[in-house]
């Protein structure tokens, strides 16, 4: 096998300051399908409290301010309208096309397209080799990719499920994240691991998982988390391209969102926040698929006289200081609003960075809206009482705007 991956191409040297950067498988066995993404929160529930019940949201608020984030600069320019999941084909297609050391392995990538279509079409162009389709093993093909990263490819590694992943744990732990270390700088280790993640819709708590709490103790590896098009493409392409380990998690309920994003190339920053809502009052913390609850909370909180700035943290590991340490010093008060597990999450470790490092500029304690430390139930009412919801998030923000 190493010989065969060995023939898709050289190693090529690599200038990062070119760029703008700080087999198939039986569906029977692991089943999986298409989930349309409502970004409305139309099953979102009443509240008097924080986790408790209340009046409804007004849904058709409309915000006061206008959104400045780079996704909508970039929608008025010229673009084509794609969904997620082909902003992710469309920024590894360009990579492959780049770069011919560029490859992709995983189960059901090839000529079946991988579980949500990312690698639709890529066999095709490329070639079997370098869109590799691999037995249903994660330990054997991540541990594969991690050894062809060392002898100077860049594989993209396609989890079916993150929670499957937990069977490689050891090669990413101890060889992706930690072989440049401990072999004296001698090796790189240019790959992506990327594959769906996150609650969705009844899936089950085996497939319900939120990893990104599990990665984030590893030395070495950087971890970021897409929730639109535009930022999918950009982040794609910036973590082939980094000469370090990158987990790039994706949300099984925003594969299908939509957005215009632009015909010319680009690249984001992997260690870079964005900025969704200037605001004045608190400063509320997401990412991924909280990113659409937390906006459907903030057009209520504006009919109530709020003014929420709202920054999509992207970069899990590690965190930007720099722009979350400015809108804290506005605003004074900060929620966290994540899908993750509240012990260990990826909140806490927020928690802890800001309270070492803007302590002085809080006027209230930190807030932290997390998942609940429970296996995620398969009835669908128990599920959605699992995750944080809209209505929570107005109830913590008129607690702490008190």
């Amino acid at each position: 096998m190493a010989s065969i991956l060995q023939r898709i191409g050289a190693a090529s040297s690599f200038d990062t300051k070119k760029f703008n950067l700080a087999s198939h498988r039986s569906t029977s066995v692991r089943k999986v399908g298409f989930v349309v993404v409502r970004s409305d929160a139309a099953a979102a529930k009443k509240i008097n409290k924080i986790g408790g019940r209340a009046d409804h949201l007004v849904t058709n608020a409309v915000a006061t301010k206008p959104d400045t984030s780079a996704a909508s600069s970039a929608a008025t320019k010229s673009g084509h309208e794609v969904l997620l999941f082909e902003a992710l084909q469309e920024g590894l297609e360009e990579e492959m096309a780049r770069d011919p050391t560029v490859c992709v392995m995983g189960e059901d990538v090839g000529h079946y397209g991988g579980s949500y279509k990312v690698t639709k079409g890529i066999a095709k162009k490329f070639g079997d080799l370098r869109c590799l389709d691999t037995p249903i093993a994660e330990n054997a093909f991540t541990g594969m990719g991690i050894g062809a990263a060392m002898m100077g490819l860049r594989p993209i590694i396609e989890g079916m499920n993150m929670g499957f992943l937990l069977l490689a744990f050891n090669q990413i732990s101890n060889n992706c994240g930690m072989l440049h270390y401990t072999s004296g700088g001698q090796f790189k280790i240019p790959v992506v691991i990327r594959g769906p993640g996150g609650v969705g819709r009844q899936l089950g708590a085996e497939h319900s998982q939120r990893l990104e709490s599990y990665f984030q103790s590893i030395p070495g590896i950087q971890m970021v988390a897409c929730s639109t098009p535009y930022n999918a493409k950009g982040l794609m392409k910036a973590a082939i391209r980094s000469d370090n380990p990158v987990i790039l998690f994706e949300h099984v309920l925003l594969y299908n969102l939509k957005e215009t994003i632009p015909d010319e190339d680009y690249v984001l920053n992997l260690e870079e926040a964005e900025m969704v809502r200037p605001g004045e009052h608190i400063t509320i913390l997401t990412y991924s698929r909280m990113r659409y609850h937390v906006m459907q909370a903030v057009k209520t909180l504006v009919n109530k006289g709020y003014d929420p700035e709202v920054i999509d943290i992207r970069s899990l590991k590690p965190f930007d200081l720099h722009t979350i340490g400015n809108s804290i010093k506005k605003t004074h008060r900060v929620l966290i609003v994540e899908e993750c597990m509240r012990t260990g999450g990826i909140g806490a470790s927020l928690t802890a960075a800001i309270n070492e490092n803007f302590q002085d500029y809080l006027d209230t304690p930190i807030v932290c809206l997390s998942s609940q430390d429970v296996p995620t139930p398969y009835a669908g009412t128990l599920e959605e009482w699992t995750v944080v919801q809209p209505p929570q998030i107005v109830a913590a923000v008129e607690q702490m705007c008190q």
